[in-house]
């Protein structure tokens, strides 16, 4: 290249260099050899609006046109399309030509290209020129692609949840109007990939797609996509898609002709593009989460063997971490739509997609369509996590090398004094470990009440040595052996997917800890908490760490793995051990906002007229926590009541008055209708339809039935303890809490004495306890549990547990546990003891002074009063009438006892009522 070559010189050598490395002859007119290639790019060919810089010639057949500019003209190549475009549109000399239908404006150092065949032809920007074979395939269809996407046909929606629905739709709509960039944010959880793959089909059979690639930054999420692509069916063929279409998961540089879905890590297609050798660990390891990136990589050069039409689209999955710096370029290089899939989009990932969202699909309508579950904080905090702590000088310490683990005695020569930062990174405080987990087991109960295993837990430590460290200190905490602590990692011996399966799909391990493997590969569905040990900055990876607990699970799966559990996993529990829910605001933030406030009130306070957002959130929030565990049955009753609106439907609704871009396109469709009406007008009719919609569904008949069916399912989750677990004052505060507990209980108890039937008897007419029935009691729980929720007997009970010694274990059933702390606070039990032992003792005395006389019981008759004995420890008094059924009728009823007892037979029920509840 001469240095005395002027700009437009200078710009023709570097696209007749480009055009070459496209697979083009460059000829001069007056030098014409037709042999030399299967594609031609004449100079100066003269037309009858004068010589064109460049025209394309395909086998003899002139096919394109290029427009070349100075490089300084780069920023308004969309000036000179309309002199591109006469060029193409007139006659060659010697031709009698059609319009030529690819046109390019190019400085060589930018690009634009335009598809005149194309509904609406569009330039776009071209990392360098098409193949003339490319062309060649081209011309040989009917219609171009853009024109093929304006045809696509409606798609059956069996199979697919509504948001997979949407997204399809509005992506599709997207096509059609020839965006080149497109995002679907969908939730964790909520079927991403399965969106993906349902599209990709879609593109290949419907719009003759060329190829696509799958772009992921690990090799452990391409292996999953891949298993998801061979498992895939689609709903409108009985064969699955690798059946159907050839899916290639890039692991070497070669891409083959014949595959219409790649797989690829976007590192390896970097390496592809630079013609180098990948090192096969580099794929191992996001790259977002590499703390040293190159400021200058070397930059992409075109490629031959992967031309910039290789894809047809691009679609880059986790695309919120995939899209910067170096990777960029990646993406740059395709004349491809690009398609990004991602949970946790940020502003950067916003501006690169053009603000062009066809999918927004939130934590929260997740959560509201039964889709994910929510979650709640639990907090643990210790004085050196907080503060740190200082080692003397001349103290003897061990040090220990981080890899090798390798510990050598040493004095210190100064103080040494550290953060809480520092914590597991610099120094090691096993006390500190310890207290976290020895805590953690301890209040298990309190976490998971009624549990009598370990949920499954995923702890997030901050290095493999610390992760050892964890797993050692957890084995030994617990008791229990290696199979119930794993470690979750590319770098152990042992397969990570092992790991994965055994505690996705087996008993043990309960508690797995993982350092690398956070983002992807821990679909763990039976998963109920996540233990942070590790404080985490960025808002999308603290989003992800989160994403793995929010997968659902039917009662039946989850008890496969975690016997003890008593529903469908309704929520998972983040155990916060180093403030990382305080240290970062996130967008999925725990629905419940209104924790204190019944669900009686917050019913009544949307039924009646209230417009607080956090009332509604929170409603919608309690009522998608019972739509997990309530009976088909139970559904059936509920749309029975509303007139055929689903339990989701209603949480919808709910979420709706409150949805920004809901409101707005409520303001549009009533702006539309109503063309005269105020900005200010419309948004209040908006708002007030909105509200107006969410709170027609309550009635008084509904609410009162949520109220009674959630008294069946719901359980208490305590969220906020603080575990001030190496301070003296913690326990003090434990009882404090606790004390406040039991006096607010009691002041309850007493307020209420003269209004409820069984407390007046238990208070003022102990003559009378014998006639106390199970609805008595279950009124008085019902008026608890709406008036002072916090005020469970289970928690109670626990709260007793701290104060005194009680006599038997917590009960199961919160209508015992009712009546036994009724028992108590009344002064009858001078101890809070469990009221099956007491019926139980009672009994045994009850016969002890029967048979010190002449009456003997014989075998029968002991079976039988046994059974009433049981009957009155749960169901608190017997009539006569409840003889005719379980348990008694299976065993003749009360015929058979009169046959047993004779005309003794109501003698011996009076007694027994009263003695029992003595």
């Amino acid at each position: 290249m001469s240095q005395n070559q002027n700009p437009e010189q200078v710009a023709r050598d570097i696209i007749d260099e480009n055009l070459e490395d496209s697979g083009w002859a460059v000829q001069d007119k007056n030098r014409l050899d037709w042999n030399a290639s299967t594609g031609i790019a004449i100079k100066e060919y003269q037309t009858e609006v004068g010589p064109a810089d460049y025209v394309l010639f395909v086998d003899q057949k002139p096919v394109g046109v290029i427009e070349a500019k100075r490089e300084e003209e780069g920023h308004h190549l969309t000036v000179v399309e309309e002199q591109s475009a006469e060029y193409a549109t007139s006659k060659l000399k010697y031709l009698n030509n059609e319009p030529l239908p690819f046109v390019y404006e190019s400085t060589g150092k930018v690009t634009r290209y335009t598809d005149y065949r194309d509904p609406k032809p569009r330039s776009r920007p071209a990392f360098s020129f098409h193949r003339p074979e490319t062309f060649l395939h081209y011309l040989k269809q009917e219609k171009s692609l853009r024109e093929r996407l304006l045809e696509m046909p409606d798609f059956k929606t069996d199979g697919l949840r509504d948001c997979q629905i949407r997204a399809i739709y509005n992506l599709e709509e997207s096509f059609k109007e020839n965006r080149p960039r497109a995002l679907v944010q969908m939730a964790t959880g909520s079927g991403k990939t399965y969106t993906a793959i349902t599209f990709i089909y879609r593109l290949l059979k419907f719009a003759d797609a060329k190829k696509i690639l799958f772009l992921v930054d690990t090799r452990n999420l391409g292996e999953q996509a891949e298993q998801e692509f061979m498992a895939y069916v689609p709903n409108d063929d009985n064969r699955k898609f690798t059946e159907l279409y050839n899916v290639q998961r890039l692991t070497s540089n070669y891409i083959s002709s014949d595959s219409q879905v790649c797989i690829s890590t976007i590192q390896r297609l970097y390496s592809i593009l630079k013609d180098e050798e990948l090192d096969e660990e580099s794929e191992e390891e996001n790259p977002a989460e590499k703390e040293w990136k190159p400021k200058e990589p070397l930059p992409v050069v075109y490629n031959e063997n992967v031309p910039i039409e290789e894809f047809d689209f691009v679609v880059i999955d986790e695309c919120h971490r995939s899209i910067y710096n170096l990777w960029q370029q990646v993406l740059d290089y395709f004349d491809a739509f690009l398609i990004g899939l991602t949970a946790t989009p940020d502003k950067r990932t916003f501006a690169f997609f053009n603000e062009n969202v066809v999918s927004e699909y939130s934590h929260e309508e997740a959560v509201a369509d039964g889709v994910n579950v929510g979650y709640e904080v639990y907090t643990i905090e210790t004085e050196i996590t907080k503060n740190g702590a200082e080692i003397k000088a001349e103290e003897f310490v061990d040090k220990r090398e981080k890899l090798s683990r390798k510990k050598r005695w040493e004095q210190l020569d100064e103080d040494f004094t550290y953060t809480s930062n520092k914590l597991d990174r610099d120094v090691v405080n096993p006390s500190q470990i310890r207290n976290v987990i020895r805590t953690f087991k301890n209040k298990l109960p309190e976490i998971f009440p009624g549990r009598k295993e370990v949920p499954k837990t995923l702890v997030f430590a901050k290095t493999d040595s610390h992760a050892d460290d964890i797993i050692q200190i957890v084995r030994e905490e617990f008791g229990e052996g290696n199979a119930f602590c794993k470690k979750v990692t590319y770098k152990v011996d042992e397969d990570p997917k092992s790991v994965l399966s055994q505690f996705r799909n087996d008993y043990n391990p309960r508690i797995a800890v993982t350092v690398d493997m956070i983002a992807t590969g821990t679909d763990v569905k039976p998963l109920e908490c996540l233990m942070f040990m590790r404080d985490v900055k960025s808002r999308n990876y603290f989003e992800q760490m989160k994403g793995r607990g929010t997968r659902t699970l039917d009662f039946d799966d989850l008890q496969k793995v975690t016997p003890s559990s008593i529903s469908a996993k309704t929520h998972f529990v983040i155990v916060d051990d180093v403030g990382v829910t305080k240290s970062m605001k996130t967008d999925s933030r725990p629905l419940e906002r209104k924790k204190g406030i019944p669900m009686k009130d917050l019913l009544g306070a949307v039924t009646f007229g209230a417009e607080d957002e956090d009332v509604y959130v929170s409603l919608a929030n309690r009522l998608a926590r019972l739509e997990k565990q309530i009976t088909p049955q139970e559904r059936e009753t509920f749309a029975e009541k509303t007139g055929g609106k689903e339990i989701n439907e209603t949480i919808k609704d709910l979420l709706n008055a409150h949805n920004p871009d809901v409101i707005e396109a409520k303001i549009q469709t009533i702006q539309r209708e109503e063309p005269e009406i105020s900005e200010d007008e419309a948004k209040r009719k908006a708002r007030e339809n909105l509200f107006s919609t969410a709170r027609a569904t309550f009635t008084g008949q509904l609410n009162e039935y949520l109220e009674n069916v959630r008294k069946v399912h719901e359980q208490i989750i305590d969220t906020v303890n603080t575990d001030t677990v190496l301070r003296a004052e913690w326990d003090e505060d434990a009882v404090i809490r606790a004390d406040e507990v039991v006096s607010d209980f009691k002041a309850y108890l007493e307020a209420n004495r003269e209004e409820i039937t069984a407390l007046k008897i238990f208070y003022n007419q102990p003559y009378q306890r014998r006639d106390v029935t199970f609805r008595m009691i279950k009124e008085v729980l019902e008026k608890l549990k709406a008036e002072k929720p916090y005020l469970s007997p289970l928690r109670v009970w626990q709260a007793y547990e701290q104060l005194e010694e009680v006599n038997g274990n917590s009960p199961k059933n919160e209508l015992t546990a009712l009546i036994s702390l009724i028992r108590r606070v009344t002064e009858i039990d001078p101890v809070l003891t469990s009221y099956d032992l007491t019926v139980s003792r009672n009994f045994q005395n009850w016969v002890f002074d029967k048979q010190a006389g002449t009456l003997k019981f014989n075998e029968d008759q002991m079976g039988w009063l046994r059974m009433i004995r049981d009957y009155v420890a749960t169901s608190f008094h017997l009539e006569i009438d409840d003889l005719d059924y379980a348990p008694f009728d299976a065993l003749g009823g009360r015929g058979r006892m009169y046959q047993l007892f004779g005309n003794e037979m109501n003698t011996m029920i009076d007694e027994l009522n009263e003695a029992l509840v003595e």
